[in-house]
């Protein structure tokens, strides 16, 4: 496995925490009631503890959209959903993260963030089984039952006294988990047993509590900072950008400050390469403008912080230079080519990107490059 040191600070914030542990949001002790609840699902309704007073056991999972951690376990909760549901045990999962202090750059194992949109999304994609309820923007039930990550375990009797708190097992990499520690408590809870093992500690991507938020606003500020730099590119340039010998996935967007949909979609551009860029990934704008432009083209890179790597046709014959770049193009802009770190085009959009599907194929491809404990979370 090849994973860089940055990234347990920069993308994950990963923490391994013993749940016990005094923080500023303590975590729920054993005995204790369940904290109520009013909180939207994505399916449109409102749930509370009520919509589960019939369940014999009720487990209540605090997760997230963009934690990889998070998305490893999605596949084992919809199993212990669908094995348990029939026998009593209803599910609940709730994000507890306020989707402002998310940076950028942890998002990079993800294509989707932590807002109630992104929330409905992985759910229809993953075909979730049981409620997905959003406490983000208060984080006030979050706050009653403190969780040190995501995922974090709860899971209550018939009577809502908290009889486990912790992990779901013990491995991220499901072919290597050997404690399966939800499932036990389950087993014992709906024998009439005590779980054998009632607290565990948990690993995960770290809570994102609200006051992550002004930080978040200091690093977009400081990113903004950053020197923007503006490269002529000839033929040759061209043919060598399309080989791609870099080693990294690599996006080509084709643009001009002319062109109505490459300024609408280019802040978004620049937000994929700030999620994107401490990972074996590349992005490229290419101005398809004349030489004696190229104050214009920067100016406009400026204000729209462009610290990525940015060329501008570097010749008067455009036709040429489209010809280097990309045969099958048809000349309209934009134009964006995704090439593999074997130069293979992975996709190709001509006209205005659709920014999920291009993720959809990001996320896949650097994983195969460099993936995160080994996992493909996206697919």
């Amino acid at each position: 496995m090849r994973l860089p040191l940055f990234v347990s600070c920069l993308f994950l914030l990963a923490v391994v925490a013993h749940a016990t542990e005094p923080t500023d949001h303590p975590t729920l002790k054993l005995g204790s009631p369940a904290p109520d609840f009013s909180l939207p699902g994505v399916d449109g309704k409102t749930y509370s503890l009520a919509d589960f007073a019939d369940a014999k056991i009720l487990v209540v999972i605090f997760t997230s959209v963009h934690c990889p951690t998070a998305q490893a376990y999605e596949s084992r909760i919809k199993r212990l959903a669908a094995s348990y549901g029939p026998r009593g045990v209803a599910f609940v999962a709730i994000n507890p993260n306020n989707p402002d202090a998310v940076r950028l750059d942890e998002q990079g194992y993800t294509d989707l963030d932590d807002t109630f949109d992104s929330m409905k999304l992985r759910a229809a994609n993953r075909g979730f089984n049981y409620p997905f309820l959003d406490d983000g923007p208060t984080e006030a039930v979050a706050r009653q039952y403190g969780p040190a990550a995501t995922p974090h375990v709860f899971i209550f009797d018939a009577a809502r006294r908290l009889r486990f708190q912790g992990r779901i097992d013990d491995s991220e990499r499901e072919e290597l988990a050997t404690h399966h520690d939800t499932r036990d408590a389950l087993d014992a809870l709906l024998a009439g047993r005590d779980p054998l093992v009632k607290e565990t500690m948990v690993f995960g991507c770290s809570i994102k509590w609200a006051d992550k938020a002004e930080p978040n606003r200091r690093w977009r500020a400081q990113v903004a900072k950053e020197p923007v730099v503006l490269e002529a590119a000839d033929a040759g340039a061209l043919r060598e950008l399309r080989a791609n010998r870099s080693g990294k996935i690599r996006v080509v967007n084709v643009w001009a400050t002319w062109c109505g949909p490459c300024v609408a979609e280019f802040d978004q551009l620049i937000e994929t390469n700030l999620i994107y860029r401490n990972r074996d990934f590349e992005l490229v704008t290419l101005a398809a403008q004349y030489p004696d432009e190229k104050e214009r083209v920067l100016k406009f890179l400026q204000q729209h912080h462009a610290s990525t790597r940015n060329l501008i046709f570097g010749e008067t014959d455009k036709y040429k230079l489209m010809a280097a770049l990309d045969p099958e193009w048809n000349g309209a802009l934009p134009h964006t080519l995704v090439l593999g770190a074997d130069g293979a085009v992975l996709y190709r959009q001509t006209g205005e990107l659709d920014f999920l599907k291009l993720r959809r194929v990001l996320v896949p491809a650097l994983d195969r490059l460099a993936p995160w404990g080994g996992l493909s979370p996206v697919k």
